[in-house]
């Protein structure tokens, strides 16, 4: 059952990085409030407190609906005149040539230092326009409207900005935090199926990695969660955000090795949309869910988690509709797809495998004859 406090129409997430502190906004409705919300977030910043001027990057999805043309009026009402730069939509839109576009855009427009980039859309926006705000002139005040429950739960938070590469996926990034993320549950209620089931692999991925009992609230609530139900949404977006911000506030730059964890199912993931081809037949949460399970399996077969623990991830993601399972790909590719992985030290594949549900490790303890047996299974 989900509990009274998330009947509340709006809640606050903070994000502890010293001066590059930041605000998450969750909540239902409440246009109103974006703009000055948006104005407070970069007068905190050198850049963004003489800022008169925006470019909100969007895709051909969201281009004609009236959500951007609501950011630009909420932008003009603060003092800020934006342009709108639309990008086709598909993780193949993460590339040099995307950027590019998105440079000539801020050029065409004479963007100075203090011009604001604002992400409005799922993922891929986020991830391009956050590379793109990092690496013009040096950096650019950046701020994060997440439509999607992929970008609402994970990519939005944390500052890791980027494109891909041909043959992996994320090579070319930065760390670059916004100023601020604004996130509207309402969003999710026009979003395709697919796209919100997408969002919930990175939903279950906190419960195992991070909070036991929250899985088991997500094995609880999976009727309403797929129903869209206002206070279900907005509590596993808080919830996850809150989880993500927590473990970014003690590792922001993968230092110490803890931010790795939030990498769980996305090394083998990862392999997977890299070797089926961006915008193939697997989206992102979908490798990710499939990887979450090779990745158990993968422990299991190392004797760190049993049987149950590995069954109860599979079926709760039937249940929330996701695939468990990508047959038909070719297993030495993904192996040597996972070769290049960020998380590689001294030529050994890293993985992050769970000991329990809420507990996971990052290690290389796995051989390369145990990640082909897994892989072969799937």
């Amino acid at each position: 059952m989900l509990d009274a406090c998330w009947t509340s129409p709006e809640s606050r997430v903070k994000v502890e990085l010293g001066f590059r502190s930041y605000e998450i906004r969750v909540v239902t409705g409440r246009p109103e409030e974006f703009g000055p919300f948006v104005r407070a977030a970069i007068e905190r910043t050198w850049s963004g407190a003489s800022c008169r001027t925006a470019l909100v990057v969007t895709d051909s999805q969201l281009a004609d609906l009236a959500l951007p043309a609501g950011v630009l009026a909420a932008l003009s009402a603060v003092g800020i005149e934006a342009t709108t730069a639309v990008v086709k939509g598909g993780e193949a839109a993460k590339s040099l040539g995307g950027a590019a576009q998105l440079y000539d855009e801020l050029v065409r427009v004479k963007a100075d230092r203090h011009t604001l980039v604002v992400a409005l859309g799922g993922g891929v926006i986020g991830d391009l326009a956050g590379f793109v705000a990092a690496t013009f002139a040096r950096g650019l005040p950046f701020f994060m409207v997440p439509t999607t429950l992929l970008a609402q739960v994970d990519s939005s938070v944390g500052g890791k900005v980027g494109i891909n590469h041909p043959d992996a996926k994320n090579l070319i990034g930065a760390f670059y935090q916004p100023a601020g993320v604004w996130i509207d549950t309402e969003t999710l209620g026009t979003l395709p199926a697919r796209e919100l089931l997408c969002g919930l692999a990175e939903v279950v991925k906190y419960g195992v990695i991070v909070d036991g009992e929250f899985f088991a609230s997500l094995e609880r609530d999976v009727e309403p969660i797929v129903r869209r139900d206002a206070g279900a949404l907005r509590r596993i977006v808080v919830e996850s955000c809150r989880m993500k911000a927590a473990v970014v506030t003690q590792d922001e730059r993968e230092e110490t090795g803890l931010r790795a964890v939030l990498n769980f199912g996305h090394t083998i993931g990862h392999a997977i949309e890299a070797t089926a081809g961006y915008d193939g037949p697997y989206k992102h949460g979908e490798a990710v869910a499939i990887g979450m399970v090779a990745e158990s399996r993968l422990a299991q077969r190392l004797g760190w988690i049993g049987g149950d623990a590995v069954e109860r991830l599979v079926r709760l993601l039937e249940r929330f509709g996701l695939p468990t399972s990508a047959p038909g790909l070719d297993a030495e590719r993904l192996v040597e797809t996972m070769t290049r992985d960020k998380k590689n030290r001294r030529g050994k594949i890293r993985f992050v495998l769970p000991r329990s549900i809420g507990k996971v490790e990052l290690t290389d303890a796995a051989g390369i004859d145990d990640v082909r047996a897994v892989i072969r299974t799937l």
